[in-house]
């Protein structure tokens, strides 16, 4: 198999300031990313659909707990070992040997790290399986105390842990497929999982005699399906793996070396809602589902948006890295930066006004009852606070990752861990004892770290010159901050049209909603227009 060396550009100069708004190196780059938003949206549309069905069938109840646990523990691994660290580590090697190889050294570099990527995950889900009471106790030991949680979240982990072998073969197939440009793919099979998940607790939890074991096996096949819908594209390119096991493979060491510290660096927001889970295992009844439907509501515009920037500039930049040109690697940071904050923080703002409408409208029905809407509310604004953050580091890590650096972003990410955790202890505790909303904490204790995170990474790829804003950023960003005024004026209005939306019925909830929501939309871009941002500002030219 023909090996490459590691390519490094002989100098990174700053980009001239163009004088523009927004340039980047094509508009390829705005093509991908609206497919990938349009895919990933039809997915995180049907992923509310499916937490709606969640709330009716299983609610915030001691089963919900116990399942949101069980299958917090593969889907956060899956974060490493799939779209997370491995992608961001496998898809800068693949794109220099892509650029620099041969056909057939692309194909043994992905036969091999197939066979090695399998191999481990095959043992770590026989490990997890076989140890699943300790597993379970391990990420949540608060349910020490309740032998009907504990027990249940054992008998599921046991059920939805050979997912993350599933959803991570199927996570590296799409990185092959986002590596070709073939972004369409990989994102819309997510939708199969919520097929999945919504068809199980359906039509299949009334045949069981606690409904969430079904919604586990749902989880199980989701896996399946969605790893068999990915091998016809990657025949197509002639790229289906043959797998082999050699991990002294250059290629294969290379990735497991950029991998190790990109586990930290990628998914440190990950291993935060993670400790969340932990700790709201002390709290009472009802703490973890509350902190899943909230957390459900801010990955929306973070996975349609967010991520779909992150994956489509990745490929880009690896490629700009290995050719050597830093202006177009700079540019295209700078336009993912601006659009993210054009949809970031209207998002922000919306959720952290509508909290209680938009959870009212979506999961207040069946099993979950006004209360529940109430605590979900607190800690979704808490998230909210924290939302911008989140998605500038889904477009802040390529910048390293592309480059092949993984120990800076693991520095940081360990950072931002630490602090999140004595945030933890300093706002959980008193939020629990004075106010009963220690969920509220955990959340708070979330934004606050992902901000550090945010901050440390835009630091260092400005002290590295690696990115350089371009002109307009103080104007652009004035123009955000009055329309964001207007929308939010806008918005608190609806509450002196529906005070009280509990009192609705379903579609009359729908209706005011969407009537709400398109309202701030119109506001939010009509002063936009008038302070004059256009379209040319934020689109590739």
């Amino acid at each position: 198999m023909a090996t490459l060396p590691p390519s490094k550009p002989s100098s990174e100069k700053s980009p001239p300031d163009s004088g523009q708004a927004v340039i980047v190196p094509s508009s390829g780059l705005f093509r991908s990313g609206i497919v990938v938003s349009m895919m990933t949206m039809l997915s995180r549309v049907l992923g509310l659909a499916r937490d709606v069905v969640f709330a009716h069938t299983i609610g915030a109840s001691a089963g919900a707990d116990a399942f949101f646990v069980a299958f917090k523990i593969p889907n956060f691994l899956r974060r490493l070992f799939a779209e997370g660290a491995f992608a961001q580590a496998f898809v800068p090697v693949l794109s220099e040997y892509r650029e620099k190889g041969s056909i057939e050294a692309v194909k043994g570099l992905i036969d091999r790290v197939c066979g090695c990527l399998g191999l481990t995950l095959f043992l770590l889900t026989i490990i997890v399986v076989l140890a699943a009471p300790l597993v379970a106790l391990v990420f949540a030991p608060g349910f020490w105390n309740d032998p009907f949680k504990l027990a249940l979240t054992q008998e599921m982990l046991r059920i939805t842990f050979p997912y993350l072998l599933l959803i991570s073969l199927t996570g590296f197939a799409g990185a092959i497929l986002n590596s070709y440009d073939r972004f369409a793919v990989p994102a819309i099979t997510p939708v199969l999982l919520n097929l999945c998940l919504i068809g199980s607790a359906v039509w299949v939890s009334p045949y069981f005699e606690q409904p969430v074991v079904a919604i586990a096996w749902g989880v199980l096949t989701a896996g399946m399906v969605q790893l068999g819908f990915q091998l016809p594209f990657l025949w197509k390119l002639r790229l289906l793996p043959a797998p082999k096991v050699d991990f002294a493979d250059p290629g294969v060491k290379r990735i497991l070396l950029l991998m190790a510290p990109a586990i930290f660096g990628v998914s440190v927001s990950q291993i935060n809602l993670l400790l969340d889970t932990v700790l709201a295992s002390f709290l009472p009844t009802g703490s973890v589902s509350w902190l899943y439907y909230s957390d459900r509501l801010v990955e929306l515009p973070l996975g349609i948006f967010a991520i779909a920037i992150g994956t489509v500039i990745l490929p880009s930049l690896s490629r700009q890295f290995v050719g050597e040109d830093t202006q177009k690697f700079s540019q295209t940071i700078d336009w993912a930066l601006r659009l993210i904050l054009l949809i970031a923080i209207p998002a922000a703002v919306a959720l952290f006004i509508l909290a209680v409408p938009i959870l009212t409208v979506l999961f207040e029905y069946g099993k979950t009852d006004a209360s529940d809407i109430a605590m979900s509310a607190l800690s979704l604004q808490a998230y909210a606070l924290g939302l911008l953050a989140f998605m500038l580091i889904k477009v802040l890590a390529p910048g390293y990752f592309s480059r092949q650096d993984t120990k800076t972003p693991v520095k940081i990410g360990i950072i931002a861990m630490a602090v999140n955790m004595v945030f933890n202890l300093i706002l959980v505790i008193p939020f629990h004892y004075l106010w009963q909303i220690g969920h509220v904490g955990l959340a708070l204790a979330t934004a606050l770290s992902a901000w550090l995170n945010a901050g440390l990474l835009y630091r260092g790829l400005r002290q590295r010159n690696v990115y350089t804003p371009i002109s307009g950023w103080s104007i652009y960003l004035i123009r955000l901050l009055v329309a964001n005024v207007v929308m939010g004026v806008v918005l608190f209005g609806s509450f002196y049209v529906v005070p009280d939306w509990s009192v609705l019925d379903v579609w009359q909830r729908v209706m005011m909603m969407l009537a709400c929501c398109g309202a701030g939309l119109v506001a939010y871009l009509s002063a936009l227009f008038v302070l004059g941002l256009r379209l040319h500002h934020v689109k590739p030219v």
